[in-house]
């Protein structure tokens, strides 16, 4: 969804940048759907009006959702990688600071990269230079792969590549406290860290893991980076749901661009 309206001189125009979530995700959830006819007999139960009292006859209508904080579109916390960040207790969710969620956008192409590949610091740093910016404190760095185009397919969640702990960590040394990718995960899939695991080649989970020694927060399942039409200059809205002492919250990500006119 992208949207496009001009108030007082400024031309905004905003990219949704949030999957749903579905069913076919190893995170799947469950919508149970009650229709405004449904309502009538809540209210009746409830309060003693029937249709009659109802225009048209339909109250309510309500949905009860069933899923993962993990699914969709959403923001993993610190707490998620481990229950301490250095010596100190990982914040939860509804601990996370606003100041993370809000801030200068950076869309970095690593669409050259396949499946199972790890990002590296110097894919990292060609790509800053080719785009002639320099990071800063709070920018929030989305790592565009496109894999988000095969967002419903099988195999989806097997099909990206991933941030290394080394290229991780160098974000984070930057200033950056929040990380996004337009894939299932940040990490490389767990098929390929499972087998790298078992050969002592790396250390599963590397680039969530991570955030146990230097904190940071990361959003994973975006979709519609190729939608942005700059790789700077705009704002990123990633504002999480607050849930009580979670690993995560779900998230409307928003890409935002201004302009005058």
């Amino acid at each position: 969804m992208i949207e496009t309206y001009v108030q007082n001189g400024v031309k905004t125009t905003l990219i949704d940048l949030s999957n749903d979530t579905s069913s076919f995700e190893p995170n799947p959830h469950h919508i149970q759907y009650f229709d405004h006819q449904h309502g009538i007999s809540v209210s009746n139960h409830l309060l003693g009006l029937n249709e009659s009292h109802w225009p048209e006859g339909k109250a309510w209508a309500v949905e009860e959702v069933k899923l993962s904080t993990h699914a969709g579109t959403h923001v993993d916390a610190p707490y998620h990688y481990g229950p301490t960040v250095g010596d100190q207790p990982a914040k939860t969710i509804d601990q996370v600071p606003l100041r993370w969620c809000y801030g200068d956008g950076v869309v970095l192409n690593m669409t050259h990269k396949g499946k199972g590949e790890g990002i590296t610091i110097d894919d990292i740093q060609t790509e800053l230079t080719r785009i002639r910016y320099e990071l800063k404190p709070y920018d929030i760095v989305l790592i565009r792969t496109d894999t988000s185009k095969r967002y419903n397919e099988a195999h989806y969640d097997l099909s990206h590549p991933g941030l290394l702990a080394s290229s991780t960590e160098w974000l984070i040394d930057q200033g950056v406290r929040l990380i996004g990718i337009d894939a299932w995960g940040l990490d490389r899939p767990f098929d390929v860290m499972a087998q790298e695991a078992k050969q002592g080649k790396t250390q599963f989970w590397e680039a969530h893991l991570v955030g146990q020694k230097k904190e940071y927060c990361q959003i994973e399942k975006l979709c519609n980076l190729d939608k942005i039409p700059v790789s700077h200059g705009f704002k990123v809205a990633a504002f999480p749901i607050n849930i009580q002492n979670a690993s995560a919250g779900w998230s409307r990500v928003v890409a935002i661009l201004e302009e005058n006119v």
